[in-house]
């Protein structure tokens, strides 16, 4: 075989003329470009300027400008140097070959910036919503909200303008274009599939929305997830981060708040009630237990002096059970307030009272005896062999504790819950129940009977429901 001849690319011969109309066309561009960089940084600079005076220095125009600078720059050189192209080249059949592709990409950088430049905007909108709402104040329930609400808006913000820059960006070539077409002609069956394969994460998604704007959680809120304490620092579309009190991150689905009994110590209000409870032995002081816990709360700053009461709750399995309960602005000062009872109470009984500290009685039934007459064996003459039962002696309740108690409840110190003063009685209405008469008219149309109102008549104390709570 004999090889074939290489044949030389032959590359065409230009005239003077046309090298130097080439020549002319290229050092056209190259400066038509060049001044139109020049011409958009120095525009978007005058409007960065402008926009800082009309502002007069504030936060929303220095806010603006430093959002916006970048992708106005870039949008003003997009549009600048496109149009400097259409204006130095030729147009129509003279057209270069390079030019379709060049405004091709022009156009898909447009479409980007545009999508930056218009999330930039939308971000100071959100900004300028939250700098009216400060979270510095007390009662900042609204500020959580409106702050929860909007970090939601801002990422589904972001996520629809990168969907719809990507969509535009795409739907610029020809054969997306088809594709497209073909896509919403089977679009039922491709959401259909789509809705199977993503069911749990659009279930996140929904209930992320869920709960953004229904209150059911917002950032900062105190809330207690399956028995961690902790607070809502992070509020996505998918999940919710929960900083635990001792500083762990508990990354939780947002379908778990939807699905889920939790409590939210901070719905309405973060003030709270704590209790401190104390099982003791029957021979426990309660009216001196109870000053020296009234002692405790006035010497103690964590104490807001909205309740502090110290009641037994039960008597049952050889103890007496005594409930402190105390109450504090917020849930990290009733932790230490709590600590702080707690301790001053244990110190109180080993000091004072030592035989009021939980112990254990048993008693020895001699051989022959019979359980029914251990009692009198036990205190007899004659059964002076037999063991006796080690109890302990009862120490008389002192006088004075008594005393201190009367003079603080002449001070307005009541050791009650629910009744004994007008807190109390005003907070035994909000768990007193509807009232006899919303009762009566439920019981009326739960058998189909016509509901006629009854007048109830209050009671003398609470002046309200005559039911009363069981604490």
């Amino acid at each position: 075989m004999t090889a074939a001849p290489l044949v030389p690319f032959a590359v065409p011969a230009l005239t003077d003329s046309e090298a130097g109309a080439a020549v002319v066309s290229g050092v056209a561009l190259v400066l038509g470009v060049a001044g139109a960089l020049i011409v958009a940084l120095l525009l978007a600079e005058v409007i960065s300027a402008v926009v800082r005076v009309l502002g007069r220095g504030t936060w929303l125009a220095e806010n603006l400008s430093r959002r916006a600078r970048r992708p106005l720059r870039i949008v003003l050189v997009v549009v600048l140097v496109w149009l400097a192209i259409r204006l130095v080249t030729p147009g129509g059949e003279d057209a270069p070959g390079w030019r379709a592709g060049v405004e091709h990409a022009l156009l898909i950088l447009l479409i980007l910036s545009g999508a930056w430049l218009l999330g930039a905007l939308l971000f100071v909108v959100e900004d300028a919503t939250l700098a009216r709402y400060s979270l510095d104040s007390p009662d900042n329930s609204r500020a959580r909200r409106v702050r929860t609400q909007v970090m939601i808006l801002r990422r589904v913000t972001v996520a629809v303008l990168v969907l719809c820059a990507l969509a535009g960006a795409l739907l610029t070539f020809p054969a997306a274009r088809v594709a497209g077409a073909g896509l919403l002609a089977s679009a039922g069956l491709v959401s259909v599939v789509a809705g199977l394969a993503a069911q749990s994460s659009l279930a996140n998604i929904f209930a992320g929305l869920q709960l953004a704007f229904t209150d059911a959680i917002r950032v900062d809120d105190v809330v207690v997830v399956d028995g961690q304490w902790g607070r809502i620092e992070e509020i996505t579309l998918t999940y919710v981060v929960v900083h635990a009190w001792d500083d762990r991150r508990l990354i939780l689905p947002s379908t778990w708040f939807t699905t889920t009994p939790f409590e939210n110590w901070t719905r309405r209000a973060a003030d709270l009630l704590g209790t401190v409870e104390l099982d003791l032995d029957w021979s426990v002081p309660v009216p001196a237990m109870r000053a020296e816990l009234v002692r405790l709360l006035e010497d103690s700053e964590l104490w807001d002096h909205r309740v502090g009461v110290l009641q037994v709750t039960e008597a049952t399995g050889g103890w007496v059970r005594v409930r402190a309960l105390a109450s504090a602005v917020d849930a990290p000062t009733l932790f230490d307030l709590r600590c702080t009872v707690r301790e001053g109470l244990v110190a109180w009984l080993q000091r004072e009272h030592p035989g009021a500290l939980p112990r254990t009685r048993y008693q020895a039934i001699g051989a022959g005896a019979e359980p029914e007459s251990t009692g009198e064996a036990a205190t007899s003459e004659g059964s002076a062999g037999e063991a006796q039962p080690t109890t302990a002696s009862r120490r008389p309740v002192p006088r004075g504790a008594v005393g201190e108690e009367t003079a603080l409840l002449d001070q307005g110190k009541d050791s009650r819950l629910f009744t004994g003063s007008l807190a109390a009685v005003e907070r035994s209405r909000l768990f007193g129940g509807p009232g006899r008469d919303v009762i009566a008219e439920r019981e009326a149309t739960a058998h189909g009977q016509p509901t006629t109102p009854t007048p109830v008549a209050p009671t003398d104390e609470a002046k309200g429901p005559g039911t009363r709570p069981n604490p």
